[in-house]
Parts: C-alpha cells; structure tokens; sequence
C-alpha cells in the first residue's frame, strides 16, 4: 500500500518545502526609491536613495555608485552619505553633454558595496540635454569604471524593483498553471482512449482530469489578479494574457456544458471526448502562442523567453520547478479521487437500476 501511493505523500513533502521556502527565504539587497527623477546635462544633481533589505550603515565607507548609460558609459559618484541601513545621498555631477544622440537618456542606478553586493535600479534618472551634441559628450565623459563588483553569500531571491516581496507569487500563481496543463493533457489522452475502445472509465478519467484542471486554472486566475493588483494598479488590465487565459478557461466550461445538454451517458461521453480533443488544441496556441507574437505586461511576450535569467535565477529554481511537480501530483490525486467517486456513483447507479427492474 504504502509503495503504490509514495508519490503522494512525496506531493505533500514537495508542496511543504515549497512553501515553507519560498515564504521564507529572504529577497535580496536591492533599491526600492530613488529622488528626483529627472536632471539636466551639466547639474550636480543629489540622489535620495532608498534601498531595501539593505545595510549601509554597515557598508559606510565602502560603498561606491554610479550611473550607466550603456555598456561603455558610466558616470562615478561624487560623493556618498549614508544616513541609516536603508537611506543614503549619491552626488553626480552630469557632464556638459552625452554621447547619446537621444534629447533625453534614462540612466541606470548601480550601487555597490562588500556587505550587501551589487544592486542596481533600471531607469533611475532621466537626463535631458540641453544641446545635443554626441562627439562632444564622447570627449567630455568622465572615465569611471566598473570593476571589481561585490557578490552577497547566501540563499536569497532576487530583487525586482516592480515585484518585490510578489515574487514569491511564481511558485503559486506560474507553477499552477504548468501544472494545470499537465492536467489537460492527461485529460486529453483519456478521451482518445475513449474513442478507441469505448471504456466508460476512461471518460471518468477525463472529467477528472478536466474539472481538476479547471479549478488550478481558477486559482491561476485570482493569484495572477491579486499580483496584478500589487504590480499593474488593477485586478484586470486587460492584458492579452489575461484575456486569453479567460478564454481557455470559458472553452473548457463549455465542456461541461456540452455535458450537461445530453442523457444518453455515451452520446455524451463520445461528443465530451471529441470536444476535450478540441479544447487543448485551443489552449496552445491561445495561451503560449498569442501572447508571444504581441505586446503585454506578462514576461516572455514579444518573442522575449519566458523564465530566463530576467524571470527565475538559479535559487528560485530550486524552489519554483519541484512547485510545478507538487501541485501537478496533487491535481493527479485529487483528480483520481474524483474518478474513483464517480466510478462509485456508476455502480450505485447501475444496482439501482438492476434493483428497480
């Protein structure tokens, strides 16, 4: 017994670990503000930095910063004056003109120091040329390089300046729509081996797999709305992921719905099977494919890969690939479950019967 059923509770153990981690371990260091905004070409502009999971106070001293306009310009700080672990002012002083043909340049905040390792802020400061004049910002830039940066030991999650302690969210919202997937796939090889031979079982299996499915993708939809909330200003953008995920999740409705509409148990056991057939075919390309080919808030659009080193790095592996086989092995069991309660039901149904007549 306990032999045939390890992989569940291997399920609970991996979902335990998953949680447990990835609630707890740390993000890490990075900036979470930055004041002002904008500056001109030729000020020596003061930045408030506010930094987060940070330790300045400790690092006074040793901290250095600069500006990055691109892989070849960067501008040294000035001066640095840290005011607790989490406040310090960095002081630039902005050259007569950049090496940019652009009226206004966004620039890079990186901060740097052996206590907390290297962060940075991706457009921090905006700087806007008074005369453009690239030959002239090329002689005049300041030659500052970046060498030597530090890296922070230990185990910890990568700071997004958008996402912050949200990240965490991947190992609930993303993983269970992997899994989700890997449901309708079980799903859909349960109604082609209906249409082979037949078996009412395997339609079971089918409506299963599908209703379990269905639900993940349900929790799919409010995690991602909650994240939305906290990262987009709205429960619902709009967005052509969002859009087409509700539009997976209303095909796959309707199959219970086709269900529903008819009484003769293999007429709509043989239609339900076809319709599954149909449904994932749909899924693909309205969730993976689409969104891909046009503009949306979610990573891996335009072409760009999702879960690249931008989205998941090698700590959040550890936690984010065992969460996709955790919930995918919870959805098995609990769809085996819910065949198993309506194999009973068929039984019952059919002694019934055989007891009436």
């Amino acid at each position: 017994m306990i032999q045939r059923n390890w992989w569940k509770a291997l399920s609970v153990i991996i979902l335990l670990y998953v949680i447990i981690a990835g609630m707890l371990f740390p993000l890490k260091p990075g900036i979470s503000m930055v004041e002002p905004r904008s500056a001109r070409t030729g000020d020596l502009v003061t930045l408030r930095v506010e930094g987060y999971n940070s330790n300045f106070k400790q690092a006074d001293g040793a901290i250095r910063a600069w500006l990055k306009l691109d892989d070849e310009y960067f501008l040294g700080a000035q001066h640095i004056r840290v005011h607790n672990d989490q406040q310090l002012n960095v002081v630039f002083q902005l050259p007569e003109a950049l090496p940019s043909a652009q009226k206004v340049q966004e620039m890079t905040l990186i901060l740097d120091n052996p206590v907390d390792g290297s962060s940075l802020l991706p457009n921090a400061l905006f700087v806007t040329q008074q005369s453009v004049n690239p030959a002239l910002g090329t002689q005049t830039w300041p030659h500052a390089p970046l060498d030597n940066l530090h890296t922070r030991r230990g185990i910890a999650f990568p700071f997004r300046n958008i996402l912050s302690e949200t990240i965490r969210n991947t190992y609930f919202h993303v993983a269970l729509w992997l899994a989700m997937v890997l449901l309708f796939i079980n799903a859909l090889i349960q109604s082609i081996r209906y249409l082979r031979t037949y078996d009412a079982n395997y339609d079971r299996r089918a409506v299963a797999f599908t209703s379990v499915g269905v639900f993940y993708g349900i929790l799919g939809v409010v995690t991602g709305a909650i994240w939305a909330k906290h990262t987009w200003g709205a429960y619902w953008s709009w967005d052509v992921k969002q859009n087409m995920t509700a539009i997976s999740l209303l095909i796959y409705f309707a199959y219970f719905v086709l269900r529903n509409a008819f009484e003769d148990q293999e007429k709509k056991a043989r239609l339900a099977a076809v319709y599954n057939i149909f449904a994932f075919v749909a899924l693909i390309p309205l969730i993976y494919v689409i969104p891909r080919m046009t503009d949306s808030l979610h990573p891996g659009a335009g072409g760009n890969p999702a879960f690249g080193s931008q989205d998941l790095d090698n700590t959040m592996r550890l936690i984010f690939y065992p969460a996709v086989i955790g919930w995918a092995l919870l959805g098995i069991w609990i769809a085996q479950i819910s065949y198993r309660l309506k194999r009973v039901q068929a039984i019952l149904f059919e002694y019934s019967d055989t007891s009436d007549n």
